[in-house]
């Protein structure tokens, strides 16, 4: 889709449907006011939007739609979406309606649509700010997978998308193309998240990433399963055993601020995980095809990081793997070494992702990093904890998760931090190895998984942990994003990025 600013009125638009975002009145009862772009149509169609709105019909809630066919303008249709309180306000609602009013525009058959971004100034969202959150909202709205499907060249979808100021276009066309990188690259993990276990085995995937190194200006290497054997990746290989497609190990490197050492980014890359032979239920396992979404996000944040030139050097590590159970499959209780040296007990093969980390945050050591950010669906009990709404964050430095954090609200990919203290170190120890790969069932599993995890990080190296295992997919449709993939951990780390520069 095409984004545009362009300065004018909302009613001067020459498109299929214009739209703008209303705030609710605090009082009960209280019709909302309508901006100044809605009342200026309104007078042109002879005041039949404002009758309505005062008649109760529209009450500017958040993410409600009133659709109004009116004369007067250009567009066959006026979209209202409702904003909320005012004293509510905040800058992932901006996202919400811009999604909320392009699918409404969708299912009128709109190609070309008008938003008015002055309507939603306000509450410390500035002009340029409103057009890349509208934006983001309308691309990740729009989204939707159907690389499969036959029908997919059948319906209608909204080809452009101007965002109408009447104050200045430049700020707004500014954000929208700052919007438009990151909305994009997280809608290119969605896809890539989304693309079923058959299709994107581990080999596919590393291909995927060198076309992208290609096309997007970074490099790219990949490790095959004997490079991976050379690199004593132990762990890794244990995982893999069980599949006969063979692991891969992706390494990209984006280099553009000279001696300065690296932020490594290191993503989980299960591309379909069964449990192995500690087997998953059936129920909802069609779903594990989401466990490479880490990988997915380091690849995304890559091709933000370099269309957005941003001024930093990246290193961003992808394993890739199945967990299926073959006959030549890890065993629980099984000890493997992985490429630290350090010996694994194995006492469920479910916890692979972990594993399949531990070998390459040891890797990462090789390239001397000012950081580690790793990205994983870890642990279901993140999404007992924290629901959907939110990913889950531990790590050794304060100051890397402050910012971590900080990105989360400021990007809408909320995270929350959980305690490591040294009270939880004996929760992977083990009796016959250095360390298991889980800890006491049952019992915070969420911190045992990263305690697992710090047991791998190079000495000395700030490393943030994000588990993304209730926030990676969607079941229903939220409010910006659709059923599927959601590409979350993109928008979160492009943003961090852009304060690491």
């Amino acid at each position: 889709m095409d984004v545009f600013a362009v300065k004018g009125t909302l009613a001067g638009f020459a498109g299929d449907a214009v739209s703008a975002g209303v705030f609710a009145e605090e009082g009960k009862g209280k019709p909302p006011r309508l901006p100044a772009a809605v009342e200026r149509i309104d007078g042109l169609a002879g005041g039949v939007v404002g009758v309505s709105v005062a008649a109760g019909e529209f009450s500017g809630a958040r993410n409600s739609v009133a659709v109004y066919r009116v004369k007067g303008i250009k567009a066959r249709a006026l979209i209202l979406v409702g904003l909320g309180k005012k004293s509510e306000f905040a800058p992932d609602v901006v996202r919400q309606a811009a999604s909320a009013a392009c699918r409404a525009a969708r299912e009128l058959k709109a190609r070309r649509v008008g938003f008015c971004v002055d309507s939603v100034v306000g509450g410390g969202v500035e002009l340029e700010a409103a057009g890349r959150l509208s934006t983001e909202g309308a691309l990740l709205g729009l989204y939707s997978f159907i690389a499969y499907r036959s029908d997919r060249g059948e319906g209608v979808e909204v080809e452009s998308l101007g965002l109408v100021s009447n104050v200045d276009e430049k700020p707004v066309g500014k954000g929208a193309s700052a919007g438009e990188i990151v909305a994009s690259a997280a809608n290119f993990a969605r896809e890539l998240a989304n693309d079923p276990g058959n299709r994107s085995t581990p080999a596919r995937v590393a291909g995927l990433a060198c076309a992208c190194s290609k096309k997007y200006g970074f490099s790219c290497k990949v490790l095959g399963k004997k490079e991976i054997e050379a690199e004593r990746m132990g762990a890794l290989l244990a995982v893999a055993s069980g599949s006969r497609n063979p692991p891969a190990f992706a390494v990209l490197e984006y280099n553009r601020a000279g001696k300065r050492k690296p932020v490594v980014l290191v993503g989980k890359g299960i591309t379909f995980d069964t449990g192995g032979i500690s087997i998953k239920p059936q129920k909802d396992m069609d779903r594990m095809k989401f466990d490479k979404a880490g990988a997915c996000a380091v690849l995304g944040a890559f091709v933000a990081a370099a269309r957005m030139r941003l001024a930093l050097n990246l290193v961003g590590l992808m394993p890739l793997a199945e967990n299926m159970p073959g006959g030549g499959a890890l065993r629980p209780g099984d000890i493997v070494k992985a490429r630290s040296g350090k010996t694994i007990e194995v006492v469920n093969t479910d916890c692979e992702g972990r594993m399949l980390l531990s070998d390459a945050l040891d890797y990462a050591k090789e390239f001397s990093p000012a950081a580690i950010i790793d990205v994983a669906t870890l642990t279901g009990s993140v999404q007992t904890a924290l629901g959907f709404e939110a990913s889950g964050l531990l790590g050794n430095d304060e100051k890397l998760l402050s910012a971590v954090e900080k990105a989360g609200f400021e990007s809408g990919e909320k995270v929350w931090r959980f305690p490591m203290w040294r009270d939880y170190d004996d929760y992977n120890k083990s009796e016959v190895a250095d360390i298991r790969n889980a800890g006491i069932p049952g019992s915070g599993s969420v911190i045992s998984g990263a305690k697992f995890l710090e047991a791998f990080v190079p000495e000395g190296v700030p490393w943030a942990h994000i588990d993304i295992a209730g926030t990676a997919d969607k079941d229903k449709p939220g409010q910006y994003l659709g059923i599927g993939a959601t590409g979350v951990g993109v928008r979160l780390l492009a943003s961090l990025l852009q304060k690491l520069e």
